[in-house]
């Protein structure tokens, strides 16, 4: 079998896993009762199973740490299993989680244990390990911004396409075969999981999905930014429309002095539902970001690699302006209709 045969096998693989499992996860959480009720701080109006997130993770443990194995451009045993573990473990306490309550402090301590123990995968391969607690941080930030920006149908399945398909063409421009095909492995999960997650979902990924999408993403960007340095910047262009989102809805919170570390209904998709926006649409506004502003501009730093880091900037100079922009435009229409908007 050929390395593109077996690239191919990989993603097809991804794909077919994930909605099988995902199939099934519907069908379990019923039995079990596994139910997302509507609420206030919730933006859906009807029960929906959650959950089905741990479809996207059997595909990925199936097939990733195979390709980054097997192909050409393979990393060490010790990346790739570093990646699998970190992604049983974050996958672990979300799917606790999701079935009953678990505490903050022991859920955040699995996180940082995973985001460090890949990031002592790649100080042994030579990078220094100076960087190890910054990548902690990274990772620990990176899998709750996806759990925060889970929160209306297709959403962050259509991120996670978007951008490990972005992740993947960077990782063929380097010319990383394995590390590409891993890429598209996750793109073709999620993309399985989102046939039953978009508008009207029918599962919910739940946390066991959402933080280990969170840490899957981190740990393809790092790897990038251990191939070559300058692909750090296309890299989080590409997430720009998240991280953007989740870290200014933090700092807007803290700043008024709101318990930031609570539920609540602040993120801009959320405003936009609450002023009248459909899930669909919603979700369309993010890919409207990501392909018309983020693919472009992730491109020029790429092939511009002086004007990478004042592209990354503008980038999220942009989407600062973007998000005060719609935050204040939603705003207005939900005191327009004379509904609440306290969170």
């Amino acid at each position: 079998m050929t390395p593109a045969m077996l690239a191919i096998g990989m993603v097809l693989a991804a794909l077919l896993i994930a909605m099988v499992v995902v199939r099934g996860a519907i069908a379990y959480a019923h039995r079990r009762g596994m139910l997302d009720l509507p609420g206030q701080r919730r933006s859906h109006t009807i029960p929906t199973p959650r959950g089905g997130g741990i479809g996207i993770v059997v595909a990925v443990l199936l097939t990733m740490p195979a390709s980054l194995l097997m192909l050409p451009g393979a990393w060490s045993p010790g990346v790739a299993g570093a990646l699998a573990a970190g992604t049983v473990m974050v996958a672990a306490v979300g799917w606790w989680d999701d079935h009953r309550s678990l505490p903050i402090l022991p859920r955040f301590g699995i996180q940082l244990l995973s985001a460090g123990l890949f990031a002592a995968a790649l100080a042994a391969t030579g990078m220094s390990w100076w960087w190890v607690p910054l990548l902690v941080l990274a990772g620990g930030w990176s899998i709750n911004l996806h759990n925060f920006m889970d929160g209306i149908d297709g959403l962050l399945a259509q991120q996670v396409i978007f951008v490990g398909l972005g992740l993947a063409l960077l990782a063929y421009a380097a010319v990383q075969p394995a590390l590409a095909t891993g890429c598209c492995c996750l793109a073709a999960a999620a993309l399985g999981f989102w046939y039953f997650n978009r508008p009207r979902a029918r599962i919910f990924m739940g946390d066991v999905g959402s933080g280990t999408m969170g840490l899957l993403i981190f740990a393809l960007t790092a790897t990038l930014w251990r191939v070559d340095g300058h692909l750090l910047w296309p890299a989080l262009i590409l997430s720009s429309s998240f991280v953007a989102d989740a870290s200014l809805t933090l700092l807007g919170r803290m700043a008024s002095g709101r318990r930031w570390y609570t539920a609540h209904r602040e993120h801009l998709y959320q405003w936009m539902v609450r002023s009248g926006f459909t899930h669909a649409t919603g979700g369309a506004c993010y890919l409207v970001w990501n392909v018309l502003v983020a693919a472009p501009l992730a491109l020029l730093a790429w092939a511009r690699p002086a004007w990478s880091v004042p592209v990354f900037i503008g980038t999220y100079l942009i989407a600062t302006a973007v998000w005060i922009l719609m935050k204040r435009r939603c705003l207005r229409r939900v005191m327009d209709k004379g509904l609440h908007v306290a969170t």
